[in-house]
């Protein structure tokens, strides 16, 4: 039996991609608002794809805001496009 990817959906483009293709940010306990690298830390997490397109579309349609259930600050979605940048 083949072993089962697991999918995500990316927050910006709405595709399903293998969860080790995406980046994971990260809601902690505090409600602050991190890049989670690893993939392991507790909190919520979405998904996005490591493209700025996708941060772009993201930060339009307020798709963090949805994932949080929260209001999520525009400089926050500046670090997170900043990071993204690296790993294009």
């Amino acid at each position: 039996m083949a072993k089962k990817i697991p999918l995500r959906q990316c927050i910006g483009c709405g595709e399903m991609k293998g969860k080790k293709e995406m980046l994971r940010v990260l809601r902690t306990g505090e409600d602050s608002i991190i890049l989670d690298v690893t993939g392991r830390k507790n909190g919520r997490g979405a998904y996005i794809c490591p493209s700025l397109e996708c941060m772009k579309k993201a930060r339009k349609t307020r798709g963090l805001d949805r994932a949080f259930k929260m209001s999520v600050p525009d400089e926050i979605y500046d670090s997170l496009t900043k990071e993204i940048e690296l790993f294009e």
